[in-house]
This record gives C-alpha cells, sequence and structure tokens, in this order.
C-alpha cells in the first residue's frame, strides 16, 4: 500500500513524492492506520492526501455534498453521534441497489461495514474532508436545534466553573463528540462563521432573543436566533476560552483565544461590553492559515501596481495607507513587507494588536498598560538600526512627528491614516501639527483604498445598469462601448448574496514637485486632488468603474464605498 501511494504520488505529482517516501520510512514504526499518519502529518494538508488516496484507490473525491441527497433511512438508522465520531454520511448512488458513503478515513473499512449492516444494503465508499463532512451532518441531522434545546436545559444544572477544565489550549471545532452542549453549541457558532468565511461574529441580546450575526464581505447578515436563557452560558463559555474574567459582568472585558478547525489554525480576538439586555460580545476572526497576500494579489491596477512596486525600493520616505476601519490596510502593508522582505535588509514593524506573524521580520506589540505605546517603541526602534519601518497607526502629532523625522534620518515608513481619500491625509497630518515643510519633504506617496465584494462567478448574469447608475459612476461613451455589466442572482456558494469574496479598488497619489509647492503653501485638500488629477491620478471611483467593466464587481457595490470625484 505505501508503494502504491509513492508510485501514485509520482506519477499524478498531487504530493511530491520524495518527503511522502520519507515520512513513510520515518514512521514505519507508527501504529497507526496509514491513512490516519498522514492526515495528521504537518507536511500534508488533508485535501492532497485525501485527493492522492483517491486516485491511488479509484475512490471519487467528493468536493461539495448536497445534504438534499442524504437519505432518509441513514439519518433514521445511523445515530448522529456515531457519524461524528467516524465522519461519515451517506448519499443516493447511481445505482438504486447501492448507498454511497462518504468517508474522511479512507482505510476505517469497519465504519463502512457497520453502517452496511445498519442500512442493508451495499456500500460503495467516497473521499471527502471532514470540514465537507461535519458541515453536512450539522445540517442533514439539524444538530443545531437540538444542542440549544439541551443547553436551555442544562442552564440550572451547568456549573460555570467546570468550563474552565474543559477547554483545551487549541479547540478543534471539528471534535464534536461527547462534548457538552454548550461547547458544542459554541464550536457550531465558531465553524458556521468559518464555512461562511466571516470575519466577524458578533451575539448581540435583545429582551426576548439572542442574535447571531455574521460579517461576510463586509457586510452583516443575521443567520441564528437563540433563547435568552442560554446567554450567560455562551458569553461564559466564550469567556473561558480567551482566558477573561467570567464573573465580572458589568465591565467590558478584551481577550484572544485560538481554535482548529482540522489543520487550519484561527485566532479569535474577543471583545465583551455590558448592554440592557446582558452582554454583548464579539469575536474577530484571523485565519492563520490563509497567509499573506502578494501584492499582485491586491487588485491594483497593472500601472499602480508597477509604481506601487517602483517606490517600495527607495532608501527613504513615508508612505501612508489610508482607509476606513476594515478597507485591507493592514493586509497592503503585509504584502508590501514581504515583497521587501530579505535577508539584507532589516525589518521592524511596530502594532497594536500583531495580526499575522512575519518570518524574518522583527514585530512589536503596542501594551499602552506597560508604557510600550507607538512612540515610545518607535524611539527604541530607531537604535536597533533599521532599513524599513512599519508604524501600525499615526493618531497623533508625536507619533507623526517621529515617523516623519525617522524617514529623513534614512529610513523607509510605512503607515496608516483614517482619512477618506488620499489628498486627506496631508491636511490630516498638517491638522496633527506636522510642519507643512517636514510632509513636503518626507512624504512620498499615500495609498487610499476600500474593499468591494466581487461578483460570485457561479451564478453571475448579465445586466443593463440604469442611466442614473452609469451617470454616477462617471462612466464615459468610450468606456461603455463594449461594456459588460455582471450581477450576482444568488447560490448555494454565496449564500445566496451574488457577492463571493473581495477585492481592493485604490488611489495612488504620488507626491510630485508641483504638489510639494502646493503643500508648502497649505493648500486645501480639494484643491491637491484636482492638481493630481490633472497630473493623471486615478481615483476611487475610477478605479472602481475600471472593474465593474471588467465583470469584477458591480455598480452599487462601488457607489457604496465611494464617494463622488467632484472637487
Amino acid at each position: 500500500m505505501k508503494q502504491l501511494l509513492i508510485q501514485t504520488a509520482r506519477e499524478s505529482k498531487i504530493i511530491d513524492p520524495e518527503p511522502l517516501a520519507q515520512y513513510i520510512e520515518d514512521n514505519a514504526d507508527d501504529p497507526r492506520r496509514l491513512d490516519e499518519l498522514l492526515l495528521n502529518s504537518p507536511m500534508f494538508t488533508e485535501e492532497t492526501v485525501l485527493r492522492l488516496f483517491s486516485e491511488a484507490f479509484s475512490i471519487e473525491y467528493i468536493d461539495n455534498i448536497s445534504t438534499d441527497a442524504v437519505p432518509k433511512e441513514f439519518i433514521e438508522k445511523v445515530p448522529a453521534n456515531y457519524a461524528q465520531q467516524h465522519y461519515l454520511i451517506a448519499t443516493r448512488s447511481d445505482e438504486e441497489s447501492t448507498i454511497k458513503v462518504i468517508i474522511a478515513n479512507p482505510l476505517d473499512i469497519d465504519a463502512i461495514d457497520n453502517i452496511s449492516k445498519m442500512l442493508g444494503v451495499a456500500v460503495e465508499p467516497a473521499i471527502s474532508t471532514k470540514t465537507n463532512i461535519t458541515a453536512a451532518i450539522d445540517i442533514a441531522y439539524e444538530q443545531r436545534s437540538s444542542v440549544v434545546e439541551e443547553v436551555a436545559e442544562e442552564l440550572d444544572s451547568q456549573n460555570l466553573d467546570r468550563l474552565v477544565d474543559e477547554v483545551a489550549s487549541s479547540d478543534d471545532l471539528l471534535d464534536v463528540v461527547n462534548r457538552p452542549p454548550v461547547i458544542r453549541l459554541v464550536n457550531d457558532i465558531f465553524f458556521r462563521a468559518l464555512q461562511m468565511r466571516a470575519s466577524d461574529i458578533h451575539i448581540h441580546p435583545f429582551e426576548n432573543k439572542i442574535q447571531i450575526r455574521y460579517r461576510v464581505d463586509g457586510i452583516l447578515y443575521d443567520t441564528l436566533s437563540l433563547n435568552r436563557n442560554v446567554l450567560p452560558l455562551v458569553i461564559s463559555r466564550i469567556k473561558v476560552m480567551a482566558g477573561m474574567d467570567i464573573a465580572e459582568r458589568r465591565m467590558p472585558q478584551d481577550g484572544r483565544t485560538s481554535v482548529r478547525m482540522g489543520q487550519r489554525e484561527i485566532d479569535l480576538r474577543v471583545s465583551t461590553v455590558p448592554t440592557s439586555y446582558g452582554e454583548r460580545c464579539v469575536l474577530r476572526i484571523l485565519d492563520k492559515s490563509g497567509g499573506v497576500f502578494k501584492l499582485e494579489e491586491l487588485g491594483l491596477a497593472k500601472q499602480d501596481l508597477e509604481t506601487f512596486d517602483s517606490l517600495l525600493h527607495r532608501s527613504h520616505g513615508v508612505i501612508f495607507v489610508t482607509g476606513p476601519t476594515g478597507s485591507g490596510k493592514s493586509t497592503t502593508l503585509y504584502a508590501s513587507l514581504n515583497r521587501l522582505n530579505s535577508s539584507e535588509k532589516n525589518i521592524m514593524t511596530v502594532e497594536n494588536p500583531i495580526e499575522y506573524q512575519l518570518d524574518g521580520i522583527s514585530q512589536m506589540q503596542v501594551a499602552q498598560k506597560k508604557g510600550m505605546t507607538f512612540i515610545t517603541a518607535l524611539r527604541h526602534i530607531l537604535r536597533q538600526d533599521p532599513d524599513v519601518i512599519m508604524v501600525g497607526e499615526v493618531r497623533d502629532q508625536e507619533t507623526a512627528r517621529m515617523a516623519i523625522q525617522s524617514s529623513l534620518t534614512g529610513h523607509l515608513v510605512f503607515s496608516t491614516l483614517h482619512t477618506n481619500d488620499s489628498a486627506g491625509s496631508v491636511s490630516r497630518l498638517i491638522d496633527l501639527g506636522v510642519e507643512p515643510y517636514l510632509v513636503s519633504s518626507s512624504l512620498i506617496a499615500v495609498l487610499a483604498q476600500r474593499l468591494v465584494r466581487r461578483v460570485c462567478m457561479d451564478c453571475r448574469e448579465k445586466y443593463e445598469p440604469s442611466e442614473r447608475e452609469l451617470r454616477e459612476l462617471g462612466l464615459s461613451d468610450e468606456m461603455l462601448k463594449d461594456a459588460t455589466f455582471y450581477m450576482g442572482s444568488g447560490c448555494d456558494k454565496c449564500f445566496n448574496t451574488g457577492y463571493k469574496g473581495r477585492v481592493g479598488i485604490y488611489e495612488l497619489l504620488l507626491v510630485t514637485d508641483q504638489l510639494r509647492d502646493l503643500i508648502n503653501n497649505q493648500e486645501s485638500a480639494g484643491v491637491i486632488k484636482k492638481a493630481a488629477i490633472e497630473a493623471g491620478l486615478k481615483t476611487l471611483r475610477m478605479d472602481g468603474a475600471s472593474k465593474v467593466i471588467a465583470g469584477e464587481t458591480t455598480i452599487a457595490e462601488v457607489l457604496r464605498v465611494t464617494q463622488s470625484d467632484t472637487v
């Protein structure tokens, strides 16, 4: 069997055969089955291992499991706990006399035989990931509603202190067998958020219910209502996971924790605040398995990408990335630092908090209570002989001055500002108290950005926009000549929203000699922007319009996140 897998890897190129052969040889004495051994290896992803088994044994690999096709007799005769414990679900086969059993452990023959005996029919095996199978079990057995009822029933008997002993340092959301109902409920809330690609989870108490909301692609959706009585249990469970005080319910608290979903490691930042109906909780999800984006993946137009890439290799100066909260500024900064990262450069950052760990880069975290502010950290960084510095955020005069002074002494400095557009950053710095001559001499570029939702490629359809939409977007007759407009109709893959994923729209302001004169004369942001547009600046709305014409997003999305270019 080992040789068959290695040979299949050589022929199919699904997995590099050399590391595979070496790993199997190094673990020759391991008593686990071969599928368990490989699925628990940090070297290979679950999907690639399962695809390798699928190819080697000619077993079908299933990407999307249709819960509508799960036979009624499977749900009636196979206990949910058994399906969860062995990670299996059934769907109807092409042949009426057999049932297809989808399993996450390809060599678990006993489980497949047991299903055949329980149902009294022949079984045809198939393979899928634990995440896909768990999601299908969850929907097929309507586990969520039963868990909510169990949690409500145990409200009086549950000892909250016991929850402390039941929390692992990094809980696996797929491990739902034999867990207390409150733990299964909270894990289910997290699991569904990750299935929907949510960035935030909101647990909002009302007078008669608890509303669970997920922020997906920047928009909040109501997804689940719970019994009002389970609030103390749910909040206490989350607080215990995040190392917070479960006895303190009248003061805001912050914490963080991590959970696993199979081989994915997910960080959760937790915030609770007291409201009139109980504690409200918001969790920010940071999926570390996604890694850091490359500059080419952000959505910068070809010319802007080339220009911005050339700016990254300047020896000194300040580059600001600007936009509201949640517009992708940190992602752009991380992508920029990743492009610069090399053994020849000393790159240091000061952040609040550190969202992603970057190999080869020294990252410092702000700790206000201990006196470690942005300005304190920046002073110490300058003594560490840096080439490139990234300051998480400029909020006050002292940090702004220090960042600019650092650039004048031979460092390339990156930071963020909260302004509506690129030209507004100049006014913001001057308003903070930085002298105009310092701004003009140090600032080399400002990149303003927003995120717009992408049209779902699985359900997109052509449509004709109204005259008003076209006029507001500012599309010329020349641009409209060959333009085709798309809108998503809504499908299962995009949760019937018509959108799936996001892409950035950008406005790159280069500080030219003309703009330096305007800055020195303390001209308004409007005058600076008008001069930049005349010099060729492509505004946020213009960049959004080009992405609409390319079929990536819709007019409504661009109008939602941008303002008129009238100056």
